[in-house]
């Protein structure tokens, strides 16, 4: 019966070792930037910029070490952004690629931001990210050339035919109607 008791004692313990060791990996996967697929770091970009986590930024953007001033700008801006519609969370609802070619791949993020009075924030955005050392990373303004930017509007012009985007406007629409003067809080709280 001792013994009966001790393997039940021992199976136990086992099973919960191994629980705890399974929400470390899952857990700390979680934690970190995906640079797996452009997808993945744009959807990292986001959560990472809901919370102000300007390390988990940077990664995405593939800085080691000092961030340019104007990148650095541009962050900060996004941040203040974020922190002015004070969302609870942020709902990411689709990514994909718009385009892809040699130098770029282009991604669209659709998402919302659950507002405190639980209404959703339509939101819509795009980036180029870039494939180095088989890690993608979101581009700076300041490596998008003038050719990337022009192909980049021709793809955003097609993007805005799509059902995606017809969606977007519509759902934008509705809750900009329902809030009426939330713009104008919004660009306050920027200026």
């Amino acid at each position: 019966m001792k013994n009966v008791m001790r393997y039940k004692r021992y199976i136990i313990t086992g099973a919960a070792v191994l629980i705890v060791f399974l929400l470390l990996i899952f857990g700390l996967r979680s934690c970190g930037v995906s640079h797996k697929s452009p997808e993945g770091v744009v959807r990292s970009l986001i959560k990472a910029y809901s919370n102000g986590n300007q390390s988990k930024i940077k990664d995405c953007y593939g800085v080691k070490k000092e961030t340019e001033e104007s990148l650095q700008k541009e962050i900060d801006a996004t941040i203040k952004y974020f922190k002015a519609h004070n969302p609870k969370n942020v709902e990411i609802r689709e990514c994909d690629v718009l385009s892809e070619n040699d130098q770029y791949t282009y991604v669209y993020v659709t998402y919302d931001m659950k507002l405190e009075n639980d209404q959703s924030y339509p939101c819509v955005s795009t980036y180029m990210t870039d494939k180095e050392n088989g890690r993608y990373y979101i581009l700076s303004s300041s490596k998008v050339t003038d050719d990337m930017r022009k192909q980049a509007a021709a793809d955003y012009a097609k993007f805005m035919t799509t059902n995606t985007y017809k969606n977007y406007v519509k759902e934008y629409e509705t809750f900009t109607k329902k809030n009426p003067g939330y713009e104008d809080k919004i660009a306050g709280k920027l200026s």
